[in-house]
């Protein structure tokens, strides 16, 4: 009698996990070059403020300029410190990054472009993302030396303080969608940007331009945390030059600090991502362009258009504001963002409780 092959591995199909392996190499793939081309981007808008060039030698218009310091990275000797734990030393980059691809999981690109697709799809952004500081911290104290590790304090309290506020502010676009799947949020934007949770301007229910002045400012809020979360500047307390040479990751040289920065750049595109899903209407245009005599444009193109919108932003902040004192940067998180977030959050759980929760009209 023939054996019939087993085609499960842990309970699961081959096909399915050969495929979710192609889907996983495929986004990190394009993330990895996407992320390259921002970088550059956000070199040449840091660049223009300042009325320089920026990088314009490697390859036309110094478009492989990120290639080029990747291979520069990559064929570095790594030094590590002789007082260093050496294991620890070269783990804290690697989970770093780990975190920061694994965040990505869950983030719908377009319609059915995600990797998993999860009900409580948020909640595991901000679990995921709340291990990212474990990375900061054994790389600060692996190091052996005071400025790393103060630099990596300064980064754990920072990003806990400022994901108290993050949390409160996604609990009230939960509030209005009624679920935690990503998908769902974005769905529930659907039929133009007056249905956005950032405008609200919908005239066919006026009771929702109550909630148009609250979700602004937690778009706001939002976008000012998104900062401090990533040790963007004016928030990069924790690679404050001034004070702290670079912060936890000084002593970081070749793959590990590519590592580090890779993650980093990352976590800040998850968050425009974060942005555009929650607040922006995520893959939908903010007009039906379902006309005949226009071509259709693909969902992904619009998410892709939100997502290098608010990294611009992010980027102009960069070029444009002066760095915080720690004391200040504190301050804003316990004392104005926490209370505000706070009151949003009883403002629409109310207004849930008066008059219901918005619906898309898509």
């Amino acid at each position: 009698m023939m054996q019939v092959l087993n085609l499960t591995l842990f309970g699961m199909e081959w096909p399915w996990l050969l495929w979710k392996m192609v889907q996983i190499i495929l986004f990190v793939v394009v993330l990895l070059v996407a992320l390259a081309f921002l970088l550059l981007a956000d070199r040449k808008i840091w660049a223009a403020v300042q009325m320089r060039r920026g990088p314009n030698v490697v390859g036309p218009w110094g478009l492989l300029q990120s290639f080029a310091d990747f291979l520069k990275f990559v064929f570095k000797e790594l030094i590590i410190p002789a007082g260093a734990d050496k294991v620890l030393f070269i783990i804290a980059p690697i989970i770093s990054l780990v975190v920061a691809f694994g965040a990505w999981a869950v983030m719908p690109a377009a319609p059915g472009w995600v990797i998993a697709n999860l009900n409580l799809g948020v909640l595991y952004i901000l679990a995921i993302s709340s291990l990212g500081v474990y990375g900061i911290i054994i790389g600060g104290w692996a190091s052996n030396s005071k400025y790393p590790f103060l630099g990596s304090l300064r980064s754990a309290a920072q990003m806990i303080s400022y994901e108290v506020s993050i949390g409160f502010i996604l609990i009230t676009v939960l509030l209005l969608v009624g679920s935690l799947n990503l998908t769902e949020i974005v769905n529930a934007q659907a039929g133009g940007f007056w249905h956005w949770h950032i405008s609200l301007l919908d005239l066919g229910n006026p009771k929702s331009l109550l909630l148009f002045p609250i979700m602004f400012y937690m778009f706001v809020l939002f976008f000012v945390s998104a900062l401090a979360e990533t040790n963007r500047p004016p928030f990069d307390l924790p690679e404050a030059e001034s004070e702290l040479v670079a912060g936890y990751q000084v002593e970081y040289s070749s793959t590990a600090y590519l590592l580090f920065m890779i993650a980093e750049y990352l976590n800040i595109v998850l968050m425009c991502a974060m942005m555009t899903v929650m607040f922006l209407g995520g893959w939908h245009a903010p007009i039906d362009w379902k006309l005949a005599f226009l071509p259709q444009i693909p969902p992904f193109f619009w998410f892709a258009a939100k997502v290098v919108l608010v990294f611009y932003f992010i980027s102009m902040v960069k070029a444009m504001v002066p760095r915080y004192r720690y004391d200040q940067l504190m301050r804003l998180g316990w004392k104005i963002f926490l209370p505000s977030s706070l009151a949003a959050v009883v403002l629409v759980s109310t207004y849930v409780m008066l008059f219901g929760r918005l619906v898309g009209s898509g």
